[in-house]
């Protein structure tokens, strides 16, 4: 079991050295704000998902974030006056929810609406049970995302979304060939000829991984002899 998303928040702030300088008055509130941001998703039946860092967490170790991203229609905003929208264009938008960050990805993205619909399962966080994206469905959005930000030259984000993938690969078995036909329904080839690429070099360095494992596991039997 994870634990409550408050509290991943809240160590994701605490633990980040760039606030280390910064006075952060609403961090103990962060576990509440975020239990009420839930509950009203809940009673208010939103048919939402959960994605990004926060859900990565369910799945392996050692992600930190500060914000929570979900994929839901534009739509269902109605119903939800009290987030206040600060930026926005036709697939993404951010909000602030009493000093939470959210990050919403739109279902006027028909891949986006895909993995709402058909990538979705539960994940227990604390003692909540939270609507969240599927290995699959984050494996989709990581790969969907990198051909814009390799044109962007965002080199960190590209590093990070790589390793998560790569760590998920490590875990967890997934049919990458399924995945990648997938998306070349909503990429340009170039854009799939480039994730093939990132994919071969992912699944190259895993085998380096386990090589290397077997390779010292070997070395020191022959040392303990």
């Amino acid at each position: 079991m994870t634990v409550a998303v408050g509290e991943i928040i809240q160590n994701g702030v605490i633990f980040d050295m760039k606030n280390w300088n910064n006075e952060q008055p609403n961090i103990n509130q962060l576990p509440d704000t975020v239990e009420r941001l839930f509950t009203m998703l809940s009673s208010r039946s939103i048919d939402y998902i959960l994605v990004g860092g926060v859900a990565m967490l369910s799945y392996i170790e050692g992600r930190n974030t500060q914000d929570i991203d979900f994929i839901l229609a534009k739509s269902a905003l109605e119903a939800l006056p009290e987030i206040t929208i600060t930026d926005e264009n036709r697939d993404f938008l951010r909000g602030d929810f009493d000093g939470l960050q959210i990050d919403v990805l739109l279902t006027n993205n028909k891949l986006f609406k895909l993995v709402r619909d058909r990538y979705a399962t539960e994940r227990q966080f604390g003692n909540r049970t939270i609507r969240c994206a599927t290995v699959e469905g984050l494996l989709l959005l990581k790969f969907f995302a990198l051909p814009s930000l390799y044109r962007q030259g965002q080199f960190d984000k590209v590093s990070i979304y790589e390793n998560d993938i790569t760590q998920l690969l490590l875990n967890y078995s997934v049919e990458l060939p399924k995945l990648l036909k997938i998306l070349s329904k909503h990429l340009l080839t170039s854009d799939i000829e480039a994730l093939q690429a990132t994919a071969s070099d992912i699944q190259t360095r895993i085998q380096r991984f386990y090589a290397q494992q077997q390779n010292l596991t070997i070395s020191d039997d022959k040392n303990n002899e």
